[in-house]
This record gives structure tokens, C-alpha cells and sequence, in this order.
């Protein structure tokens, strides 16, 4: 499909198409240029498009929907770019819902499944007022609700492979920038001028990133240079926001190249400052740690398997966790378990300041943690109770994630894969812990050591 389409760039001043240039300068590319799968669209972003069409307005698939089509994917989401205000949208479709401050969109749900809508942006320098568009003192684009046509709204996007529209209806792709080579050439360029758009939103510095990694892309070098100079742009960001990156990031099966970039470029550690210290100044543990937790997540995803912030999040903060836990020891002479809950508070408020994290990940992740001071403890029942407890399956996995990193669990993984595996031997695995550690026959115990004697003394009695 790409090879088509450099063979079509390559002929566009010859006008072998007929008529290239479309709405407001666009390039025009028909559908036998493209050959995108109309039938892997979802119908529901069809349906939208359609009635968005069918009122008057302009509407396209654009986005990260129409790049994945391009490169033979297949999407999960897709978002659609229209000239409808939101109010608007929300008199077109009952099932609406205008969100979000600093950049109004509109979901259109159908059941499970979310419809993402957009106005048209234009630069926010033509704003009217504070209410269009603000920024902060950084220059951080506090609100960015400036409506435009399709051409400013092309300028707006933050990459050149996410500026690609796509008409269902017409089957033709439209285009503005140089989109389609970038697609060809494995490159992430950013849309305009660098500086300025990481500043209006340093969140751009994160997605560069994410997008060089889950696609296998290069960043461009006028587009990378101000990355890790500008790196603590993210401290401008507040931390919720952060939070839903840092799940994007990680949760989107390439987390292991994520983190490889994000620490060359210096961002990592305006997500993770003390894991970051920790991989850099630790122990080996420490880095090989959140390298086999992204490795573990990348392979669950493409499995199948369910995966959650909270389990992330504690493999993460493991390692400053560990290294916390050994201060408070060795300072306050503070026994395992209160070391543990200390070290536990002092990590999380520290995180807090950089991305948030819910209750509902922040519990259980604790309670990762906090089961595995419990896991060696197996004598009697608790073994058993162990099995029953809502996070036994999770925790486990964490124990078999340490030793993997090189962290000596004397065996316990081993052992808790052989007490889950053999439920006809649990009860004798559990009766031996009981046994003493080194329970030798009696035949075969050590004579005693003589005390050597003195010289000018008698020798011992022999009677």
C-alpha cells in the first residue's frame, strides 16, 4: 500500500490522477493510490461521518485510525475531524457528550464503543478571548477551542502521520503536509516549528516517543533536537494528565522500547525521578526490574491477558521502595514490616508530585507490595489462606518478576508454583517448613570439638 503511495507522490506534478489538488490546497489521493480497507472502519465512525455528511458539514476519519489503515494495521479507535461545533454535534446525536476544558471534544458513544469528534482547530493567535484560547506564563496552552476549516485544523495536528484525512464516502485520502513520505520513510515529524509546539504542550514531547516506539519509527532530527533539552518542559503538566500518559505509554504493547527512549531522551525521570535514580546509580536488580516488568506487559498484551496501572506502577517503585526500606532499617534500627509501610508512604507522595494515581490502582498496589513480606510466611494455614486472598494471583506474579530481575528469594517462587500446581502435596509442603532447617540423623552429627590443652597440665581422666 506505502509503495503505492510513494509511487503516487513521485507522479503528482505529472497529474497522472487527473486533478490533485482538493479542498483548500489539499492533495488529493483516490482510492486505487490508497487501497485502504473500508471493511476494518468501524461502522459506527462510518455512521457518524455519514450524518455529520448528510447535515451539511465537513467530516473526516483523521488521526491515528487512518495511519494504522495505511500501514496495515488494524485500529481500535478512530476519530473523526468535522466542522461541527460541539453544541452542534450535541443537537446531532442524542448519545453525546461534550468533554474537556482545555480542548473541547465530543464522545459519541455506541454501547461500548467510543466515537471521538472534533472540531476543526485553527491557531489560537486569532482568538478572540481568554474563553478561545490561554496560555500560562510557560507558554502551556491552558484552553485551545479556536475553530477553524480544514486546513488550519491540518496545522494544528501534532504529526505528520496523524494529518491525514480520510473521506469514507468519497474513498479519498486528503493531505497537506508530507504525511505520506513520513509514513514511507519510518519517520516521526512534527508540524510546525518544534520549540513552539513542544511548548504549547510538552505532553508532544511524550507522544514523539510513544510513537517512535510502538511504530518502529525514527524521530526526525529537526523534530528531536529540543527534546532533551526542553525534557523538563513536563513539569509543567499537571500530574492527572500525566497519569493517562504514562497508561498510553506503557499499555500499548511496546513498553519496553518506550522506556529505552523515554531515558535517552531524559523524560523518564519526569515520570519516575526515583526509579530513574535507581537504574542509574542501584543495583542491577533495580534496572533489570522495570526492564522485565515492560517486557512482561508487552507480552501479555500481545497475549491477550488483561494487564493493570496498578502492577506497572508497583514494579516501578519497586526499586526505590527497596532502597528506601534499607535506609529506614539500617537509620531507625525499624523492623521489616513498619520499614515497609514508611518507605511505602514516603515513595507514593513523591510519585504524587509527578503523575497522580487513583485509589483504585494506588490499593491494590499496596497491597502487591505488602503481600510480599507475607508470601514466605506459609507455615500452618497461612498458605492455604494465602491462595484465597484477592490478590494472591498478582502478587505471585511480582515474586516471580523479582527473581527474574536477580533478587534472592531463597526458592519462594519456585515453591509457590509447586503448592499452586500439586494440591495432593500441599499439606506435606507445608508440614515440612515446620521441620528444622538442617534435621540431621543423630548417626551423623559432628563430634564435639576437644578444647586443646594447656601446657604443664594434666591430661583428662581416662577413668
Amino acid at each position: 500500500m506505502l509503495k503505492q503511495l510513494l509511487q503516487f507522490n513521485k507522479s503528482r506534478n505529472e497529474k497522472r490522477f487527473g486533478n490533485a489538488r482538493g479542498p483548500l490546497g489539499a492533495t488529493v489521493i483516490p482510492e486505487k493510490a490508497h487501497n485502504i480497507p473500508r471493511e476494518l472502519i468501524s461502522r459506527n465512525a462510518i455512521r457518524v461521518i455519514d450524518q455529520l455528511l448528510d447535515a451539511g458539514y465537513e467530516a473526516y476519519l483523521v488521526g491515528g485510525g487512518v495511519r494504522d489503515l495505511l500501514l496495515g494495521g488494524k485500529p481500535k479507535d478512530f476519530d473523526v475531524a468535522t466542522s461541527a461545533t460541539p453544541e452542534q454535534l450535541r443537537g446531532i446525536f442524542r448519545n453525546a457528550r461534550i468533554i474537556g476544558k482545555r480542548f473541547q471534544i465530543v464522545h459519541v458513544r455506541f454501547g461500548r464503543e467510543i466515537i471521538e469528534v472534533t472540531t476543526f482547530r485553527d491557531n489560537h493567535a486569532v482568538a478572540d478571548d481568554n474563553q478561545q484560547a490561554k496560555q500560562s506564563e510557560h507558554g502551556v496552552l491552558l484552553r485551545d477551542n479556536v475553530y477553524g476549516n480544514l486546513k488550519t485544523d491540518a496545522e494544528r495536528r501534532d504529526f505528520t502521520v496523524n494529518a491525514l484525512y480520510y473521506n469514507p464516502r468519497s474513498r479519498e485520502l486528503l493531505e497537506f503536509s508530507t504525511g505520506l513520505e513520513d509514513l514511507n520513510d519510518r519517520v516521526i515529524r512534527i508540524v510546525g516549528d518544534p520549540q513552539t509546539r513542544y511548548r504549547e504542550d510538552p505532553v508532544r514531547l511524550l507522544r514523539a516517543v510513544r510513537f517512535a516506539a510502538k511504530l518502529g519509527f525514527t524521530i526526525e532530527p529537526v523534530t528531536e533536537a529540543p527534546i532533551r533539552e526542553h525534557a523538563d518542559y513536563l513539569t509543567h503538566i499537571p500530574p492527572a494528565r500525566l497519569f493517562e500518559e504514562v497508561l498510553k505509554l506503557f499499555m500499548s504493547g511496546s513498553a519496553t522500547a518506550t522506556v529505552n527512549l523515554l531515558r535517552e531522551y531524559h523524560l523518564f525521570k519526569y515520570l519516575f525521578p526515583d526509579t530513574d535514580f535507581c537504574m542509574e546509580n542501584g543495583r542491577e536488580p533495580d534496572r533489570a526490574m522495570v526492564m522485565n516488568a515492560a517486557a512482561n506487559t508487552d507480552k501479555r498484551i500481545r497475549q491477550g491477558k488483561k494487564v493493570t496501572p496498578a502492577f506497572i506502577y508497583a514494579a516501578f517503585l519497586w526499586p526505590a521502595l527497596r532502597a528506601s526500606m534499607r535506609h529506614l532499617a539500617k537509620e531507625q534500627n525499624l523492623p521489616t514490616q513498619e520499614a515497609m509501610q514508611r518507605a511505602a508512604q514516603g515513595i507514593i507522595s513523591q510519585q504524587l508530585a509527578y503523575t497522580s494515581i487513583p485509589k483504585r490502582f494506588l490499593i491494590p498496589m499496596r497491597e502487591i507490595w505488602t503481600l510480599q513480606l507475607r508470601l514466605p510466611r506459609r507455615q500452618g494455614q497461612r498458605a492455604f489462606a494465602m491462595l484465597e486472598h484477592p490478590r494472591f494471583r498478582a502478587a505471585y506474579d511480582f515474586l516471580l518478576l523479582r527473581e527474574e530481575s536477580g533478587e534472592n528469594c531463597q526458592g519462594l517462587g519456585d515453591w509457590w508454583t509447586r503448592f499452586q500446581a500439586d494440591s495432593q502435596a500441599r499439606d506435606q509442603m507445608v508440614e515440612e517448613l515446620s521441620q528444622p532447617e538442617a534435621a540431621t540423623p543423630a548417626a551423623v552429627r559432628r563430634p564435639k570439638r576437644r578444647r586443646p590443652r594447656r601446657s604443664g597440665s594434666n591430661p583428662p581422666s581416662t577413668d
